[in-house]
């Protein structure tokens, strides 16, 4: 796929939101870069939506717009023109389409004040966003087995998580099932726990995959 004016689009969307993914990005071969600057675009686009409103029917239906763009990659043949949309069809297979779907549907939990119900559910959000993205985005430049890049993608979501928790309380969510030191102390544990599982198994994931773990340094 060729660096195009779409593409070009997309790494400048995630320069600015997202200065992390970007320099990963930046560290991959240039032809890995343009399957990954439109996925990390839309992980922009898609991780913002729920905030950029205090109308939760708005934000509700900001995430049903991708929701329904996915379906078209998914399904083709015809795929609406947008600038994100458009370079991200040529890079995902139907199935890989299909599996953001969820990804998509998840970041629902943003839009609202309720907390988790349990570590299932929590743990269900940390795999279909952090997981769920880090799935694709490897399968999608090659072969990775799925248990490995969910092992690392959890790991790597419950770090950016830690990360985010200041910004969701002064937002008003409850980020966290236990906020105390033992609670958090656990689930760091847990996520080291499945980082070290990922990297007892990475030759699971081929050469080719290997610039999507670069969003995990």
């Amino acid at each position: 796929m060729k660096f195009d004016d779409d593409v070009k689009a997309c790494a400048g969307l995630v320069h600015r939101a997202d200065p992390d993914r970007f320099m990963a990005a930046m560290a991959a071969p240039v032809a890995a870069r343009s399957v990954l600057f439109p996925l990390y675009a839309m992980n922009v686009e898609v991780a913002r939506a729920p905030w950029v409103t205090q109308e939760p029917m708005i934000a509700e239906m900001r995430l049903q717009w991708w929701r329904d763009a996915l379906q078209e990659v998914a399904e083709g043949p015809t795929v609406r023109r947008h600038e994100v949309v458009t370079p991200l069809s040529r890079v995902l297979s139907p199935h890989l389409a299909a599996q953001l779907d969820e990804y998509v549907a998840v970041r629902r939990w943003d839009i609202y004040r309720d907390p988790f119900e349990d570590e299932e559910h929590f743990d269900s959000y940390i795999d279909h966003s952090a997981g769920t993205l880090m799935v694709v985005s490897a399968q999608a430049l090659g072969a990775a087995d799925e248990t490995v890049l969910r092992d690392f993608g959890y790991g790597v979501g419950v770090a950016n998580w830690f990360r985010a928790i200041p910004d969701l309380e002064a937002r008003g969510r409850i980020p966290l099932l236990d906020g105390t030191p033992d609670g958090v102390r656990m689930l760091a544990q847990k996520a080291l726990q499945r980082l070290m599982n990922a990297q007892s198994n990475r030759a699971a994931v081929s050469k080719d995959a290997c610039p999507a773990l670069y969003a995990g340094w």
